[in-house]
């Protein structure tokens, strides 16, 4: 399903039936009133960023280290970034797909039934206000349920079966509101609102791959057998990633400036291959710029690395130019500098935790995605991407292809 449906679902069909597990649950109160019970068996419930699975990293690893088993529930497409660091364990992960309105429905019944039979005594639920992620808390069967509540917010309505309400706070980086949830469930005293508690610059700290040189090799033969005079000790990698993801395509840098910046770094250092990255549905995109260039030095590596051999190819290349997209991410657990094109979002709230250089105009209408809309914008003209220029990326990277390792 594309994200415009999905939206429309979680609307049309969530508001009403959060309503109605809502009443449920609040008459269950009755029954048998909530205590509190310290957090052992946690899941996280992220669906929809695959960035999002490499940010929450720092905080799983705090309740890891507070004694918790960890638990993970992801649309099924998103599931490999978990692997990237593999912090929980593959047999605790749970893939709902998305690619149908049946299969959506008979896998999240599979999953009520899985997280019941594993005893899931804590869920946090890390999704912006989405009413399917509030029911696959509210259904769990968990006794403790974390997640961020409205309050006074309008239009955000996703029903009341939280038993720890968390402030979202749209002034402080995703990564830190990760780890203010994980507070909340460590909390041993009531709050309101979650979560009182001063989360530091050094509690997001992600942790890095480690990586052999047999790891690297093929890596190394695939670049060979596109270029056969590829070599490492002569020459350097510079990695550019065009693309983004459909859930917000206003985040994209034109095609033809990426062209030009190519050009540029080519002409400029006879040392650097340029490898156009992508998935393997966007090869046929990724060629289309490779034409363009016009050089020998730009191969088109869309789809030519799994996504589990991405630490490798990170861990070859002097840098990577990437819109605001997951790779800005999972490059995070490498120390490969990346540059990273900001527009519709801000680095100041999803920027990457990793070795990462935003590039950023901030005018007047950016950022204009939020929780607050969804991250839904109107806007079909992404001027805060169009005043940013070859010449202020070619200088801002400059520095970097200038050191000699």
């Amino acid at each position: 399903m594309n994200v415009d449906t999905m939206r429309k679902i979680d609307y049309y069909a969530g508001v009403p039936l959060c309503a109605l597990v809502s009443g449920a649950m609040k008459l269950g109160r009755l029954l048998r009133p909530w205590r509190r019970t310290p957090p052992k068996r946690v899941l996280f419930v992220e669906l929809s960023e695959m960035g999002s699975a490499i940010i929450v990293d720092p905080a799983m690893r705090k309740m890891q280290r507070h004694g918790a088993e960890l638990f993970f529930v992801i649309f099924s497409k998103n599931a490999p970034s978990l692997r990237l660091l593999g912090t929980v364990p593959e047999e605790n992960v749970f893939r709902i797909r998305e690619d149908g309105l049946l299969p959506l429905a008979l896998t999240t019944l599979q999953f009520l039934w899985w997280a019941r039979r594993r005893g899931i005594d804590t869920v946090i639920d890390l999704e912006l206000f989405s009413r399917y992620s509030a029911l696959l808390t509210g259904l769990s069967g968990a006794r403790n349920r974390i997640g961020y509540h409205a309050f006074h917010n309008e239009g955000l309505y996703r029903g009341d079966m939280l038993t720890h309400r968390v402030a979202y706070n749209p002034h402080m980086h995703i990564a830190k509101n990760f780890i203010a949830l994980v507070n909340t469930a460590l909390s041993e005293r009531e709050e309101l609102p979650y979560s009182k508690t001063l989360v530091g610059d050094g509690e997001i700290v992600l942790e890095k791959v480690s990586l052999s040189e047999a790891q690297l090799q093929p890596i190394r033969q695939r670049v060979r057998e596109d270029y056969p005079d590829y070599d490492p000790q002569q020459q350097r990698i510079v990695l550019i990633n065009p693309n983004a993801s459909e859930l917000l395509i206003q985040r994209r840098w034109m095609p033809e400036r990426y062209v030009a910046l190519m050009q540029r770094i080519l002409a400029e250092y006879p040392d650097v291959l340029v490898l156009i990255t992508g998935a393997p549905a966007e090869r046929e995109e990724a060629q289309g710029l490779k034409l363009e260039v016009d050089s020998a030095r730009c191969i088109n590596f869309a789809g030519r690395v799994k996504f589990g051999e991405l630490p490798q190819l990170y861990t070859l290349s002097a840098l990577m130019v990437s819109n605001d997209s997951g790779p800005g991410h999972f490059s995070a657990v490498t120390d490969m500098p990346t540059f990273v094109l900001f527009g519709p979002e801000t680095p100041a709230l999803y920027g990457s935790l990793g070795n990462s250089t935003p590039i950023y105009a901030g005018i007047a209408c950016s950022p204009c995605v939020s929780a607050a809309n969804h991250r839904k914008t109107p806007c079909i003209d992404n001027v805060c991407l169009q005043v940013i220029t070859v010449e202020q990326v070619f200088d801002t990277i400059r520095p970097t292809l200038d050191e000699k390792t």
